[in-house]
């Protein structure tokens, strides 16, 4: 697309984050940094309300029980002195305080590239790329399935933003590779195109294990030195209710044993897999949670792990999850009060229900980002490109999230709350005096360029000038940024011989067969 060295300029705000306004492609951004929440979180429930929430968990644990679909787990549970009858475990509240109480506070996850390197917990909060949706959806090719090519252009996409610190699962489902292979080339091209933190599904021992070897590899690291501290992660998901299954409590195993870290996030929607209640819900979700950490912790003590949260409602009219609504919000900061009760980090998601990149897509995640900045959250799943629950990633809706992002790393910094005396500004205010202006003054001349704000998709301009260069929409603003960011994009350096290595073991694990698909 021609660039218009000639176009109108915005007003003041804009410093060049409109690409369209330059001679070739420039989106200034953010700089890499892994922001810090300074609020004191929203608390809506009091101690006893934490109290009864945990009480209820530990009741559920050692009264009712969680069913493991998984004899390895059966088989520690037993030998931890746990009641096991069929493949439901019933586990005291002591036994699982210990266990909880071995977890760190916080953890780091070093990538092959060392300057990425993510804190998970200590007040950090870091922003995952959105992960899993089996369809994608662009203004200009409609929704489809997922393919190989969709899923490499949201890889440059997460490689390309600062605010997107972690690259999690696969953006968009490509399925046409084959399922069999498809962990072995998507995770290949995850390592080459970005050089973020990586995640593996746990969905069977060879997919594990395979990306844990190509991590290892990537990083030109020892099995020692891979061991030695987190270089991923993996996230599971329990069946509520009540239930974990077999592939990702093996995986889980796998990793916590080799020292990587494991984010355990039950999937609890209120009047369907929980109850109609928040405080149900979330208390289910808890005990589904501290069941598995409980587990990983007997079995590798120490091992880095986070609590999840991915507790909503559904819609009562047709029975289809909802997300961004109050009880979401709620659900979540509820969550991680109990998070920090146990002094476990918080995982929580960027999420709508919305189908496009409209407004109630972005009301609803905007409501979700912000229950996650007032829970505390250490970790956001699904922070940009997530449409339609989950089923839709969105490249444009990926660009319009970066920005609220964005907003949001503007908010921690300290110049939107500092109070020095070069804050107060008394100096400034005697100098304009009475009926002046600060334009001009010697303050604001050295600190106009950063001042405020300054954005990478909104458009400040008046409607006039707005109009006259085309009307161009919000989702039309980011579809641009898109495509323009994908056919300009350059990889992150990799060692040539690394990447032979790493191109050598996907083919040897193909000619071997890959994973089975099924279990």
């Amino acid at each position: 697309m021609a660039v218009s060295e000639t176009a109108p300029r915005r007003r003041a705000g804009g410093r060049g984050g409109n690409a369209r306004r330059v001679p070739g492609f420039h989106l200034e951004q953010m700089p890499w940094r892994i922001p810090v929440n300074p609020d004191r979180p929203t608390e809506p429930i009091d101690g006893e309300g934490v109290q009864a929430i945990h009480l209820g968990a530990m009741h559920i644990l050692s009264e009712i029980g969680i069913e493991f679909l998984n004899d390895e787990a059966l088989a520690l549970f037993r030998q931890a002195g746990c009641r096991v009858e069929g493949q439901r475990v019933r586990m005291g509240a002591d036994f699982v305080t210990e266990m909880v109480a071995r977890a760190p506070a916080s953890f780091t996850i070093t990538p092959r590239n060392p300057a990425r390197q993510v804190t998970i917990g200590d007040g950090h909060m870091v922003f995952v790329n959105v992960s899993s949706p089996p369809s994608s959806w662009d203004l200009a090719r409609g929704k489809r399935p997922g393919d190989f090519a969709t899923f490499r252009e949201f890889l440059m996409l997460t490689q390309f933003f600062n605010c997107i610190h972690i690259a999690g699962g696969y953006p968009v489902e490509p399925v046409d590779i084959h399922p069999g292979v498809r962990h072995l080339d998507c995770l290949q091209e995850k390592l080459v195109l970005t050089d973020k933190v990586c995640h593996a599904y746990s969905l069977g021992r060879e997919r594990v294990e395979d990306v844990m070897e190509m991590v290892r590899i990537a990083g030109g690291l020892s099995h020692e030195a891979f061991e030695a501290t987190p270089r991923m992660y993996t996230n599971i998901n329990s069946v509520s209710p009540l239930r974990h299954d077999f592939p990702m409590i093996d995986g889980a195993l796998r990793l916590a044993r080799r020292g990587q870290p494991v984010v355990v996030t039950p999937f609890t929607l209120a009047g369907a897999m929980a109850p109609v209640t928040m405080a149900g819900a979330v208390t289910l979700s808890i005990a589904e949670a501290l069941s598995a950490i409980a587990l990983l912790q007997y079995a590798a003590p120490g091992c880095p792990v986070a609590i999840g949260t991915f507790t909503s409602n559904v819609d009562m009219r047709s029975g289809a999850p909802a997300f961004g609504t109050p009880e979401y919000m709620r659900a979540t900061q509820m969550t991680g009060q109990l998070a920090r009760f146990y002094g476990l980090p918080l995982r929580s998601s960027g999420v709508c229900t919305a189908n496009v990149p409209d407004a109630q897509a972005m009301w609803e995640t905007t409501n979700s980002l912000w229950a996650a900045v007032q829970s505390g959250s250490n970790m956001v799943y699904h922070a940009a490109g997530w449409l339609e629950g989950g089923l839709i990633a969105s490249p444009e809706k990926f660009v319009m999230d970066c920005e609220v992002l964005q907003m949001i790393q503007r908010y921690f910094e300290p110049a939107t709350f500092g109070t020095t005396p070069e804050d107060i500004a008394l100096d400034a205010v005697a100098e304009v005096g009475p009926g002046g202006h600060y334009f001009g003054c010697a303050h604001t001349q050295a600190r106009y360029a950063t001042a405020f704000y300054a954005p990478m998709v909104s458009d400040w301009r008046n409607f006039e000038a707005w109009e006259a260069d085309g009307a161009e929409q919000t989702p039309e603003r980011a579809h641009r940024i898109y495509r323009q960011i994908v056919d300009g994009f350059e990889a992150p350096v990799m060692d040539p011989a690394i990447r032979e290595e790493l191109a050598e073991f996907v083919e040897k694990r193909k000619r071997e067969g890959g994973a089975p698909t099924d279990f």
